[in-house]
């Protein structure tokens, strides 16, 4: 079943049986899903060519795992020790809505979570106080769109699940019926 109507023939009912809403608009939902990843390292101390490279690939190996062009975010400010310019680019990010949202977080339940080395569940340390969600890919190659031997260099990447949960037991269930690993 996909997720959308999962969330209405599912985790409505459940949610508002659970926490007593009463009425079905008032169960959270997930607004949107960031995915943004830093590769200051990765440029540093490499010749503009090389940068530009570098570059090109983690924002190819991006636009695929999420299915949408990424944005550059640059540095704000100089930071001498980090060897960063102000302008440089440093990171790159992607925000989901509505349908490319699901489809993203089918891929990410049912293959990329599994794939993943070591990956035991979700702890519970992963939500905030509002019930939103921050997992931490390291390798992009657990997507089964990037070819780990085309791949040429591995990074890492951050996945933030935003709702409109009041409080975190809310988002922990409603995570748990939409079916995502999480450690109990």
């Amino acid at each position: 079943m996909r997720l959308p109507e999962q969330y209405k023939k599912e985790v409505i009912p459940e949610m508002m049986k659970k926490f007593g809403y009463k009425n079905s608009m008032a169960v959270p939902q997930i607004l949107k899903v960031t995915v943004n990843t830093g590769f200051g390292k990765l440029i540093s101390e490499k010749t503009s060519e090389e940068q530009k490279k570098i570059l090109n690939s983690i924002l190819d190996d991006l636009a695929l795992i999420s299915a949408q062009h990424p944005i550059l975010t640059k540095a704000k400010k100089s930071i001498s020790g980090f060897k960063i310019r102000k302008g440089l680019p440093i990171g790159a990010k992607v925000t989901l809505r509505k349908k490319k949202m699901y489809d993203f977080l089918e891929r990410l339940i049912r293959i990329a979570l599994p794939r993943s080395r070591d990956f035991r569940g979700i702890e519970i340390s992963a939500f905030d106080k509002k019930g939103n969600l921050t997992i931490g890919i390291r390798e992009q190659i657990v997507f089964p769109e990037v070819s780990p031997e085309r791949a040429k260099n591995i990074f890492g990447f951050e996945i933030t699940i935003v709702t409109n949960a009041k409080k975190s037991e809310e988002g922990i269930e409603l995570f748990k019926l939409l079916g995502f690993p999480i450690k109990t």
